[in-house]
């Protein structure tokens, strides 16, 4: 390994990726709190379809707000690209790809959730099913947009990974925070691959607690990248 010098294209990449860190958790914090939890009711699929039916604007907002964060979260991975490749190429474009998978994850949650409210919409075709079952189909949506999110989940703890270690070996920034990304993401794929193989598992940790570490590394280094950019010089190959 050898010092290098930190060039302008990636010190406008990084302060765009701090951008998109800080854009991406507000957006789904904002959808899950603003939105999401407001109007699905856990374990009622009637009174959801009530709340969708009623405030199916705000529901379709919701939605957008999926395809925004697809959006924002391409950005960022291309961002990130800039930054970390000359570091290790190599591990740059890995943890590119499994970002990108979890990017369209998201687009799969925006399209179940779009296929739960055309169930609980006026098509000609839908009265050939009671009403009880078209709710219930309509929840089924739902919970599949949450399968999306879960399947999705271990490739954005490895995306995280990958890039908090090359963090860590470039320098770029302060080493503690980088080593806390690390634990934290490898720990977001360890709960990932678990619950995906048993669900049970939840109950012993819970699912919140799956990306919250992870969470808290990438809004940190949101406001690092935002607030003090990068070092001027770092380690590579």
């Amino acid at each position: 390994m050898s010092p290098g010098t930190v060039d302008q294209s990636q010190r406008t990449a990084a302060r765009v990726a701090g951008v998109t860190f800080l854009l991406s958790i507000a957006i789904v914090i904002f959808a899950n709190y603003g939105i999401n939890f407001r109007l699905i009711v856990p374990g009622n699929a009637v009174d959801t379809a009530r709340n969708i039916t009623a405030h199916q604007t705000l529901f379709r907002f919701g939605i957008a707000c999926s395809l925004m964060y697809v959006v924002v979260i391409v950005v960022l991975l291309a961002s990130l690209h800039v930054v970390l490749q000359p570091v290790n190429r190599h591990l740059a474009v890995v943890a590119t790809c499994f970002r990108l998978v979890f990017a369209l994850m998201w687009g799969v949650t925006a399209l179940s959730t779009l296929a739960a409210l055309r169930l609980l919409g006026n098509a000609a075709y839908l009265p050939v099913f009671g009403a009880g079952q078209l709710q219930a189909l309509a929840r089924l949506h739902l919970t599949s947009s949450y399968d999306a999110y879960y399947v999705g989940l271990p490739f954005w703890g490895l995306a995280s990974t990958v890039c908090a270690y090359l963090w860590f070996r470039s320098r770029l920034i302060p080493r503690p925070l980088a080593a806390f990304g690390i634990a934290s993401s490898a720990w977001c794929v360890l709960c990932a691959f678990a619950f995906i193989v048993s669900p049970a598992f939840a109950e012993t940790v819970n699912a919140y607690w799956f990306d919250v570490p992870m969470l808290l590394f990438e809004m940190s280094l949101g406001v690092w990248l935002v607030v003090r950019g990068l070092s001027p010089t770092m380690v590579v190959r």
